[in-house]
Parts: C-alpha cells; structure tokens; sequence
C-alpha cells in the first residue's frame, strides 16, 4: 500500500506522465521505497480506478500520445489521512542479517567476503545518501526544486529540513551497517 502514497506524494507537487514519474520516483521516493516500472504502472491504473487521480491524454509529437496523472482532492485527502495516521511497521526481511546468523555453516574465505560485500553495498548507500543531502543543501535536487515550487514561502525551511531529516537517517543506517560488517570481520579474526 505504501507505493500508493509514494505516487501521491509526487504527484501532489504537480501533474506527470507515468515515464516521468517513473523517473521522478527513482530519484526521489527510490531511494527508501524501491518499486520496479511493473509495479508502478498497475498501481496508477488501480489509483486512478478508485478516484485517488485523474489520467489525461496529452498529444506528444505528430503520432504520439501520454497519459499525464494529477492528484484528485479525493487522492490530496488520502494522502493526508495517511500522513496523519499511525504507521503499520511491518516485520523485516533481512537476508544479509539472516545469512550472518548461520555463518558458521560458511567457510571463513566465503564469511569474509560476504562481509566486504556487504561493506562495499553500504558504502556505495553511504555515497549516494550524503549526494542526496549536499543536493538538498545546495537546492539542486530536482524533486525538492519542484516541491519548494508549489510550497508557501512560509514553509520551506520545513519541508527542507524534514528532507535533510531523511536523508541523514539513511546515512546514520548505512554507517550502522558498515560497523556492524566491520565488527563481523572482527568476529572471524578472533575466532579463526
């Protein structure tokens, strides 16, 4: 259900097409919900079935035509409901930390690296979440320059700071998940 809201939380910055979404999303909402194109694309016809947004044809080129989706005020109101709502965690599947737990079964060549992955994973996060936060500093990330266009003046350092606020989680994750591969590698030292 989350993907829902992820389309809605674009497209209530402005109308799209489902490729510019797509594109939107994968720079934006991809980075803490991953959704394939053959999710998102069943997802909008289903939203816009149940009135949450509006599909367009818009005539692109001599021949061409784009569906183009905005948000409905029915959609603007499930998204805020949703906002307003208490979140349902759901239980995590965590293969690199079920993996760790049997270990043991591992050779020690193979448990090392498993770990170096799973390093060099976290690190290529790492990179690509502090991208994301000096984009935010600096006003240049694509999906914020199109929200801070619609948002009142009087609310900008807000929706700036809950971005940072995201992103500076994502990198305190990653960190955690380096450590903690860092100290398995320990582990593997000291128990030969």
């Amino acid at each position: 259900m989350s993907l829902r809201y992820a389309l809605l939380a674009i497209l209530r910055v402005g109308p799209l097409s489902g490729y510019d979404l797509q594109k939107q999303f994968a720079q934006s909402v991809g980075h803490v919900w991953y959704a394939p194109d053959s999710q998102i694309y069943p997802e909008l016809r289903k939203m816009e079935r149940d009135g949450l947004i509006e599909g367009e044809e818009q005539v692109r080129g001599e021949r061409g035509v784009r569906r183009v989706y905005h948000v409905t005020p029915e959609g603007d109101r499930a998204f805020v409901d949703w906002m307003n709502s208490p979140l349902e965690y759901q239980r995590v599947r965590d293969p690199a930390h079920l993996r760790a737990a049997y270990l043991e079964s591992a050779s020690p060549d193979a448990a090392r690296r498993f770990l170096h992955d799973h390093i060099a994973e976290w690190e290529g996060e790492l990179e690509q979440w502090r991208g994301e936060l000096t984009h935010i500093e600096a006003l240049t990330n694509p999906m914020l320059v199109r929200r801070l266009q619609v948002t009142a003046d009087d609310e900008r350092e807000r929706t700036i700071a809950f971005k940072r606020f995201a992103y500076e989680g994502l990198v305190e994750r990653a960190l955690a998940e380096i450590a903690w591969a860092r100290r398995g590698l320990k582990l593997l030292d000291e128990l030969g």
